[in-house]
């Protein structure tokens, strides 16, 4: 079967890449972007094989041949006659039938009124009638769930051979290729048993890389901005057999909630970090192209946080690309396979409980690499601390802001999500955080997906490197020059420990700008273990990033039990963040005014809503705020920032009035 970025002409590299580096005693293999299956396959006579892939007619190939250890009797079918169910399908007599529920038929065929040209009638007849009798044997419950899927495979696999097509079903040929006319028949696949209990998974990659572990993980991930389901949609549709609303030319169905961060080009490095990360596989085996949406170096930066470095190496391959028929120039090609060693250490031995009298062997799971109690010495009943000290941060207002805000929260969206002190310390099934500052965003997710000890050895050693201290303003003013060439997010981090206030500016050009904290800033113990505790209070949610203007977060899927918190610029106030000049547009009416519809808006839906503001400040009044805040409630908070340049040396009561505005 011809499949985008099938790896059997590399199935030897592969395995020489395994043998030279992942040694003997390995037990489990991943495949976990298994696509048609091959590599898994290639392994199954050395390993306890696991694959996934989130398309189920790619799915279905490794069920049949992965997870099922033998090909299928079909006794109960024999029972009835049916001594071999193969020949049944492609031979029995279809004979003219109603048509009405054929659905390649009407959809894929020239019978159809779009005129289709995928298969032709007589074989898209024969694809129906395979389908609609697999399905109905299943109900009559005449096969077993492994024969039902070993059956869909078989089908799956023959569709191809007999499909009017260049190799995928982005489109059909507009005038018939000779192997459409041949006769349909059904490929039998062969199934290798190695004895083990095998599983195939059907999940999104970075979800089901929670909850497995082994020892060697093989990542073959879609390289470029092409989605694979559009490409196979025939394929997903017969095997589904879910006869789908369709749409244009070729037909193809919807694949919006099967979209893949690996085809995006601003998703696909943290999809990686995600996917590494939470890996528990002591060996990392990936295959990557030189036309990646990845460069070689971003691939090599998210190995390095998370494996050994010294382990890592790459493999440059010439690769004879696939070629449509309508392509005709000959372009060098070339695959990568990239090893890490992870560091996972998984126990095999079995123990025996003998003074329980237990028969049933005990398991016993060792916690993951450098995995320690980094929480000890940190009072656990106390609001989680930002390691950022974002102007207007509101860390200090949280025990007021929270006995404020709902109790029970599904989705959480931080709109203005800042230095993200309400964020880590949110209890919801979904956190969105929001921030036009993607610098600090950026620098948040990595702490949100790296490996902490990875993190705090970086910090350590830019330190060391450039001599920082309180007193050592050159050695500052030279990092600080070496990150605005870099970017390197945890590098943001350290840079701000040892400003002036521990703050973040930018001038307009995005680069850092924050003078030197003398005599003040360093990065402490206190910071640290603060680090340590927002990193690991944020690897415990389930996080989505963002860096748009608020007005282009959509709330339309967002309702009941669904809270937003709202902590923008003060349009009455001079911070730093508002005044248009730190690289960000600044905030002004118009923006006060949006914010409030916005809110309106969400209001209408049924969301919650919570927003942080100032009515007065100095003798000013916010009239828009006040004005729109009439029709919700207003709670008073006691607010003190010590840090913010609009702070008064003398306060009093009616200076600067700060408030909570709530829906609810």
């Amino acid at each position: 079967m011809r499949f985008i970025g099938n790896k059997t002409n590399l199935l030897e590299n592969i395995r020489e890449v395994v043998q030279e580096n992942c040694g003997a005693g390995n037990e489990i293999f991943c495949d976990i972007f298994s696509g048609t299956g091959s590599v898994s396959r290639h392994f199954k006579n050395d390993y306890q094989i696991i694959s996934n892939d989130i398309m189920y007619c790619a799915h279905m190939l490794s069920a049949a041949t992965i997870e099922v250890n033998a090909v299928p009797k079909f006794e109960k079918l024999k029972a009835i006659g049916i001594t071999d169910p193969m020949a049944y399908l492609e031979s029995a007599d279809i004979g003219d039938g109603n048509l009405s529920t054929a659905y390649c038929t009407n959809n894929y065929s020239p019978y159809g009124e779009a005129g289709r040209m995928y298969f032709t009638e007589e074989n898209a007849r024969r694809i129906d009638f395979i389908r609609e009798t697999i399905g109905k044997w299943r109900e009559e419950r005449l096969i077993a769930d492994s024969e039902y899927k070993y059956l869909i495979a078989c089908l799956i696999e023959s569709v191809p051979f007999i499909s009017n097509i260049t190799g995928t079903y982005g489109a059909y040929l507009k005038t018939w290729d000779k192997r459409a006319f041949k006769r349909f028949e059904l490929v039998r696949l062969g199934v290798i048993d190695n004895g083990k209990q095998n599983q195939a998974y059907n999940e999104d990659a970075n979800k089901l890389i929670r909850k497995i572990e082994g020892d060697i993980l093989y990542i073959d991930p879609p390289y470029n901005d092409r989605q694979y389901l559009p490409n196979y949609h025939v394929l997903e549709t017969i095997a589904k057999n879910d006869s789908p609303i369709i749409k244009g030319v070729t037909g193809v169905r919807s694949y919006i909630d099967e979209k893949s961060d690996y085809c995006v080009r601003s998703k696909v490095k943290a999809a990686f970090i995600d996917l590494i990360e939470n890996a528990k596989f002591t060996h990392i085996v990936i295959s990557y192209s030189q036309d990646g949406l990845l460069s070689i170096d971003d691939m090599m930066e998210v190995l390095k946080l998370h494996c050994i470095v010294d382990s890592i190496k790459i493999y440059k391959i010439p690769y004879a690309r696939y070629k449509g028929k309508l392509e005709q120039a000959k372009v060098e090609h070339f695959e990568y396979i990239f090893y890490a060693r992870k560091g996972f250490v998984r126990k095999r031995e079995q123990v025996q409980i003998v003074e329980r009298k237990m028969t049933k062997p005990v398991y016993i799971q060792v916690p993951p690499f450098e995995q320690v109690d980094i929480l000890a010495g940190v009072d656990k009943k106390r609001f989680i601390k930002s390691p950022v000290n974002y102007i207007g941060g509101k860390y200090k207002l949280l025990p007021q802001l929270y006995e404020l805000f709902p109790q029970r929260i599904n989705t959480f969206l931080d709109l203005f999500a800042g230095g993200f002190n309400v964020a880590v310390n949110m209890s919801a099934d979904r956190l969105i955080c929001n921030d036009m500052n993607y610098k600090v965003v950026e620098m948040m997710r990595t702490l949100c997906y790296a490996d902490i000890a990875s993190v705090l050895r970086r910090i350590d050693e830019k330190i060391e490197e450039y001599g920082l201290t309180k007193e050592n303003e050159e050695g500052f003013k030279r990092f600080r020059e070496y990150y605005n060439k870099t970017g390197n997010p945890i590098d943001l981090l350290t840079l701000s420990c040892f400003s002036f206030n521990y703050q973040f500016r930018f001038n307009n050009n995005m680069e850092y700008n924050n003078p030197f904290g003398r005599s003040r800033s360093q990065f402490s113990e206190t910071t640290r273990m603060n680090l340590i505790a927002f990193m690991e209070a944020m690897k415990r949610k389930r996080v989505d990033f963002y860096t748009r203007d608020f007005r282009q977060m959509d709330i339309s899927e967002m309702g009941g039990g669904d809270f937003i918190y709202c902590d923008p610029p003060y349009l009455i106030t001079n911070g730093s963040y508002n005044d248009g000049n730190r690289g960000f547009s600044d905030w002004g009416e118009q923006e006060e005014r949006d914010l409030c519809a916005y809110l309106d808006e969400a209001d209408k839906r049924g969301v919650k809503f919570a927003l942080s503001n100032v009515m007065m400040h100095k003798g000013k009044e916010n009239k828009i705020l006040i004005a729109w805040a009439s029709r919700y409630n207003t709670h008073q908070i006691n607010s003190s920032y010590s840090n913010c340049n609009y702070q008064l040396k003398t306060k009093s009561s009616t200076d600067t009035c700060e408030v909570l505005v709530t829906n609810y």
